[in-house]
């Protein structure tokens, strides 16, 4: 071997050497990481782990371990982003932790996969060790969960959900909310960094829970909210919980003695006094967590673990004695206690008992029920859940009806949010007057004895139907129909179909409300062509060929049934007309993040897109973009305009080679 070969080897030797070297350091640097984050989450502070096994992906992408373990600490915040990093976990290293599938069924099932979730739990139960029997009983409960919240979200209630925003509700988690017998105070407890200014955090990682209070606006805008700490401030939690005796005084909660219950009096200059116990009766020397007192201050429901020999919350009640303090509590009964946590109880005026349980057939985590109490038998009958969208396959706490009981607040954590619980409020959708006439397009005469029929669909995809015909004096109509939902009307004149309009009717959360609504009736304008209309005679009469919308409901991609009548006009237009290729636009409200909103917008096109192919038109024929919500037609501010938002358009490509299929960029 010549010099020169020689110095080559040498320097290859040296470079192999130095890798080798740098490798193990960087090897051994995150094995470090991971060790200091896993300390953090042996101890559930998600928040202090997250940033090592961060810089451990940052320096290894495929860091099996560290995407495992940043993936279930994300579980706590961020749904979307923890299904990312365990999924990408197992397929880098399918074995990387003996409870992979335990935790990828729980990551399903809080995203809404539930067969999938079940799928993962039922591989999980061969690698339950003998001694583990509490586990595979743990696994059978979730697989029930996921079964139990297949069937409510397939049979939702027609309910609308609406966050109370960014006022109100940040990144960290806000809960309790309470609201004053006029409406228009509200308090509620946070965990932000609002009043810690000392940057204090409990043994989690996250700040201690705070009081908080805010005014309504008008409508649902609120003031900023304001801390009121002050007499109220410990070096702990502190958290909401009612308002009693004409909204003079406030039941909250501390932790102290693990946890009790206890009260403060309004001062003349509109604070709050110190915090006082309930009482010796209510708190103990284990965990009281929440409690309401009766609008006659005769009775005191409460959640505690005192009573329980495995530790849970079971709901009690104690009554007033003549002295005024609470006498010995008394359960509630079997119906209502499980062995599992039944927490949050709050009494409606019709004696309705609302809590929230981890037990009887939850969708997951905590859901809440209602029981009626049978004043016969002196019980309460058996707990109903409330339902989806009520309820959700992860944690949904305290709820509370506002003072007239139309509506309710409610704590959880739903994609979408600002992060971890957030505040919503639960609203009825009602029925709401349609009125309005049907008017020629070449006349401005109302047309009467004309028949109209309204077909839509209940949240659980019932069919509903309204019919109503115009007056002979006037050429009114007049119907009564469930708001919040997309209608197919029919017009039609002795049996003959005249036309078929798609109608919006805008969300309605009362009693009260008159929409207006008239319809045009074209007799002879023969411009405008159908969809689904043999092929049209040249390229100027497809430039000016318009599709309808198809429209969707909240956070969701699945096709309604007028979106298929509709999809179904679009393939036989396109089958008539094979020049003709077609984009597929799919479009959002402004609710969630712009990135969530672009991937939902685009699952809106895809829906749509595998519709059509299925239909047998040709994948070349069409292309798919999402613009999220970048593309409003209304201002999101109102149930009504969102729902315009949340659609999928159409526009047609004229392809200029007819005699072969070209595929569209």
């Amino acid at each position: 071997m010549n010099n020169l070969a020689k110095l080559f080897s040498r320097l290859s030797l040296a470079l192999a050497v130095t890798c080798v070297s740098v490798y193990t350091v960087d090897a051994q640097s995150n094995r470090k990481l991971v060790r200091t984050g896993n300390k953090f989450f042996d101890r559930e502070n998600y928040r202090a782990a997250l940033p090592y096994y961060e810089q451990v992906l940052a320096n290894d992408p495929n860091n099996a371990e560290a995407l495992y373990f940043a993936g279930i600490s994300y579980m706590t915040f961020d749904k979307e982003k923890a299904a990312e990093y365990i999924n990408k976990a197992q397929s880098v290293k399918p074995n990387v932790d003996r409870d992979i599938e335990y935790w990828l069924g729980r990551i399903n099932h809080i995203n809404y996969r539930f067969d999938d979730a079940i799928k993962h739990y039922q591989a999980y139960i061969p690698n339950i060790r003998k001694r583990d029997d509490w586990r595979r009983e743990e696994v059978a409960m979730l697989i029930q969960q996921s079964r139990n919240a297949q069937k409510e979200v397939a049979n939702p209630k027609d309910i609308f959900v609406k966050n109370l925003g960014g006022v109100v509700n940040t990144e960290y988690s806000e809960h309790s909310p309470v609201i004053s017998s006029d409406d228009n105070y509200l308090l509620f407890t946070s965990r932000s960094a609002g009043n810690n200014q000392s940057g204090a955090k409990a043994s989690d990682g996250e700040y201690f829970e705070d009081i908080y209070e805010t005014r309504r606006i008008q409508g649902d805008e609120w003031e900023q909210p304001r801390s009121i700490a002050g007499n109220l401030k410990s070096s702990g939690h502190d958290a909401s919980i009612q308002l009693f005796d004409n909204d003079t005084k406030m039941l909250l909660y501390r932790s102290v003695n693990n946890g009790d219950i206890m009260y403060a009096e309004r001062q003349a200059d509109g604070s709050w006094g110190d915090a006082k116990s309930i009482g010796s009766n209510i708190n103990t020397a284990d965990f009281e967590s929440d409690a309401f007192i009766t609008p006659d201050n005769q009775r005191l429901y409460f959640s505690t673990s005192h009573y329980s020999e495995d530790g849970d919350l079971d709901i009690y009640v104690s009554q007033r004695q003549r002295n005024g303090e609470w006498g010995k509590p008394r359960s509630v009964g079997a119906a209502i206690n499980t062995k599992f946590d039944d927490d949050s109880p709050y009494m409606a005026a019709d004696g309705s008992l609302y809590f929230a349980s981890r037990g009887h057939n939850t969708m997951g985590g905590y859901d809440i029920f209602v029981a009626k109490y049978d004043s016969v038998a002196k019980r309460f009958a058996r707990p109903e859940n409330l339902g989806y969208p009520v309820n959700t396959p992860d944690d949904d706490t305290y709820y509370r009806l506002s003072p007239d009981g139309s509506y309710a607040y409610l704590s959880s954590y739903r994609i979408g949010g600002y992060g971890e619980k957030d505040i919503y409020t639960i609203n009825y959708i009602r029925a709401a007057r349609v009125t309005g006439r049907v008017y020629a397009t070449n006349d401005s005469l109302a047309i009467p004895g004309l028949e109209l029929v309204f077909n839509g669909q209940q949240a659980d995809k019932r069919p509903i139907s309204y019919r109503d015909v115009t007056k002979q004096e006037d050429g009114l109509y007049d119907l009564r129909i469930l708001s919040g939902r997309t209608y197919q009307v029919e017009i039609t004149k002795d049996g003959q179909v005249l036309t078929t309009e798609s109608f919006e009717m805008p969300m309605v959360l009362n009693d009260t409300t008159t929409v207006e609504q008239n319809f045009y009736i074209d007799f002879g304008d023969s411009t405008r062509v159908s969809p689904g209309a043999p092929a049209l005679a040249g390229k100027d009469a497809i430039a000016t060929m318009e599709f309808k919308n198809i429209y969707y409901d909240t956070d969701k991609y699945d096709l309604r049934a007028e979106s298929i009548r509709e999809l179904d006009a679009v393939a036989a237009f396109m089958k008539a007309n094979p020049n003709v290729n077609v984009s597929i636009e799919g479009h959002t409200d402004s609710r969630a993040s712009e990135q969530y909103n672009m991937t939902l917008g685009e699952n809106r096109a895809n829906a749509a897109f595998d519709y059509l192919v299925q239909q047998g038109i040709s994948a070349r024929r069409l292309v798919t973009v999402s613009y999220g919500e970048r593309r409003p037609v209304a201002t999101n501010n109102s149930a009504s305009n969102m729902q315009l938002n949340r659609r999928t358009e159409f526009k047609i490509i004229q392809r200029q080679d007819t005699q072969q299929e070209v595929p569209v960029n």
